[in-house]
């Protein structure tokens, strides 16, 4: 995930990052259906439909097919299919083993996916809006997007992007929230978990 979200941030605008970035996610989506616990049979049923579905819309992507605001939406919906699918499998790795390591690194992972998500949405509001998102107006890149997402999930805001529109404003104080309880509540408890564990 951390490449993806460098890759987001550095890479030039345009249908060739896009399709990356789809690609990338693809990626992530593939593993969570290669690894989940269906049948062998089903696994690799979804894994081929997938995968074709998966190289058919990147091909699109980098072709200039889809309309941005699609893509996006697409990039929205993987990203929280893999967040889904990470979450039930940390539960079910909590309920057999407890907090491990990799919980806490699964759970690390889940908060980037959650300012990606949000760094989706942004994108998706700002493209359909009649209006400017940012209150500093002019044409903002996807990666501007992405690191205003996590400055304000971190609540960092170094104020030199911030939300124009109510529902940008609406859009941030609830990412706001959710970061910083999810960090004092989840991440915490997991660590606390994790540290008081005894060790064998």
């Amino acid at each position: 995930m951390m490449a993806l979200l460098v890759l987001v941030i550095v890479a030039p605008a345009g249908n060739a990052t896009r399709a990356a970035v789809l690609a990338l996610e693809g990626a992530a989506l593939l593993v969570v259906l290669a690894t989940s616990r269906e049948r062998r049979s089903v696994r690799n049923a979804r894994v081929r439909v997938a995968s074709v579905i998966a190289v058919l819309v990147v091909v699109g992507v980098a072709a200039g097919v889809f309309p941005v605001a699609l893509v996006l939406a697409v990039n929205s919906f993987l990203t929280v299919g893999i967040l889904v699918a990470l979450v039930g499998g940390l539960l079910r790795l909590v309920r057999l083993h407890g907090v491990t390591i990799q919980v806490v690194a699964g759970a690390l992972t889940i908060y980037v996916l959650t300012g990606l998500i949000f760094a989706w949405v942004v994108s998706l509001v700002a493209e359909v809006g009649n209006s400017a998102y940012f209150a500093q107006g002019g044409d903002v890149t996807q990666g501007e997007r992405v690191y205003y997402s996590f400055t304000v999930l971190t609540t960092t805001g170094f104020g030199d992007l911030t939300a124009a529109t109510p529902v940008g404003q609406a859009l941030s104080v609830v990412e706001m929230l959710i970061g910083q309880i999810y960090l004092v509540t989840v991440i915490g408890v997991l660590v606390g978990n994790f540290a008081g564990r005894p060790r064998s």
